[in-house]
């Protein structure tokens, strides 16, 4: 109980920080890129009279690739390995840790902080690029079932990823680089290799969830979900679930026993 009390004042505390955090305003403009990229297209669609693909599949298609592969990757990247490195590296861990909390609630309280605002960057631009992108649908039920799934998978993205780089804050010097390497390497590449492999990505289990609508030219996400041999959905949620919450675990055994060295 005391942990989860001293928690919620870390959360406070580096929530209202990362509204004047230059890293926050700096992930808000590349999370304004999707939404200049849907504006453009549909400038383009009404230039056609509507004509081409439906903007609900542009959206599946372009957008959700480019959060799904990229954005959510980055942010989680920056967001969770500065959780440590940025109180090693700026020297303020001594002043964090003499308060009279537990550096598990420093794990949990800023983990908590950075990863809400990850969830309203990447939630507002999702949000505004479907209703660019779904003007003309808005009112209809399946194309909001659409957003509600998409953002369900990012959101889940967000969590676990986010914690796993906490972790390799935790652990690892240079984990920016490690974590460089994880996204763009293992996640972009073993996740289309054949057979039971493609399963040791966090990539796997969230394009699991998403349902591929295949038919059609320009099948929604097909490109995703080449090789693509899916787990079931519950099998997912819950694989994803138990990957964030073994990395924080570790991630705030690792801070709480290990003695951190300040370089001049």
């Amino acid at each position: 109980m005391r942990t989860f009390a001293a928690s919620r004042s870390v959360f406070s505390f580096f929530w209202f920080a990362g509204r004047k955090a230059r890293r926050t305003r700096l992930m808000a403009v590349l999370g304004a890129l999707p939404v200049l990229a849907a504006l453009a297209i549909q400038i383009q669609r009404w230039a056609a009279a509507g004509s081409g693909p439906d903007g609900v599949r542009i959206f599946s298609n372009v957008i959700l690739a480019f959060y799904l592969q990229f954005l959510v990757l980055v942010l989680a990247l920056f967001y969770g390995t500065s959780i440590c490195s940025e109180e090693v590296e700026g020297k303020t861990l001594t002043y964090l840790t003499t308060r009279p909390i537990s550096k598990t609630a420093i794990i949990l309280g800023k983990y908590a902080a950075y990863a809400a605002w990850s969830a309203i960057l990447v939630g507002a631009g999702v949000l505004l690029s479907f209703l660019i992108l779904a003007s003309d649908r808005l009112g209809d039920p399946a194309a909001w079932g659409v957003l509600a799934e998409t953002l369900a998978v990012l959101l889940l993205g967000l969590l676990v990823y986010t914690a796993l780089f906490t972790l390799a804050g935790a652990a690892l010097k240079k984990s920016v680089l490690f974590g460089l390497f994880f996204c763009f390497g293992w996640e972009t590449i073993v996740q289309y290799f054949p057979g039971s492999t493609q399963k040791l990505t966090v990539m796997h289990y969230l394009k699991s969830i998403l349902k591929p609508e295949t038919s059609g030219p320009g099948g929604v996400l097909s490109f995703l979900f080449v090789r693509l041999e899916p787990t079931s959905v519950v099998v997912s949620v819950l694989t994803l679930l138990l990957i964030a919450a073994a990395a924080l675990a570790l991630a705030a055994s690792l801070f709480t026993r290990r003695e951190y060295l300040f370089e001049e």
